[in-house]
């Protein structure tokens, strides 16, 4: 992962569409695309990032984004908040469609520059985000772990918990970011990295 400098400015998001699949979706020059379980984080993550509580919707009810929602830049650059997974409720059907839909946004979309997995940092990485990222390396796909929920992991077994989640994923400490959206928590440093990813 190359590192880049902070940025305090947010990056200049607007909501631009929702779409069932990657063929909905429009030309982009550079494109950046989060991904993670329901109630990981994803939508309170763009809205630090952006600057803007009410860019993406937040939720409490897991399962809440089912559609492709992109997000563009004044320079068309986008940013894809894709539909969370591990919803319990969620049936054999929409879990199959899910599937399907992921698979074919994360080999087919060529203006993918970056994908951002975002783990919970107080729970750690699941069954389901150790498949999510050994599919992206087994397809070559970069991506970089974002570790959220930062500020609810306590103090006292914070490193530890930055030590497990990094053999967790099999990654080093320094590859995984880790944020906190509520406090935020690096999301300056996260800004300039999704500002050079989109080429901003």
């Amino acid at each position: 992962m190359r590192d880049t400098a902070s940025m305090t400015t947010p990056v200049p998001l607007t909501f631009l569409l929702s779409a069932d699949d990657v063929e909905g979706l429009p030309r982009s020059p550079r494109e950046v695309a989060v991904i993670g379980r329901s109630n990981v984080g994803k939508s309170s993550l763009l809205n630090a990032v952006a600057g803007k509580q009410g860019l993406a919707r937040t939720s409490k009810t897991p399962g809440r984004t089912q559609l492709l929602n992109c997000f563009v830049t004044p320079t068309g650059a986008t940013v894809v908040d894709l539909p969370g997974y591990g919803y319990a409720k969620a049936s054999k059907d929409d879990r199959r469609r899910w599937r399907r839909r992921m698979d074919r946004y994360l080999r087919e979309r060529e203006p993918l520059a970056m994908v951002l997995a975002l783990v919970d940092g107080e729970v750690g990485p699941t069954a389901l985000d150790l498949e999510v990222l050994a599919f992206l390396r087994d397809h070559e796909v970069p991506f970089t772990v974002v570790a959220t929920k930062h500020d609810k992991v306590k103090a006292s077994t914070r490193e530890r918990r930055k030590r497990d989640l990094a053999t967790g994923c099999g990654l080093e400490q320094k590859q995984i970011v880790w944020v906190s959206a509520e406090k935020n928590v690096n999301i300056p440093r996260l800004r300039g990295l999704v500002a050079a990813w989109l080429g901003s």
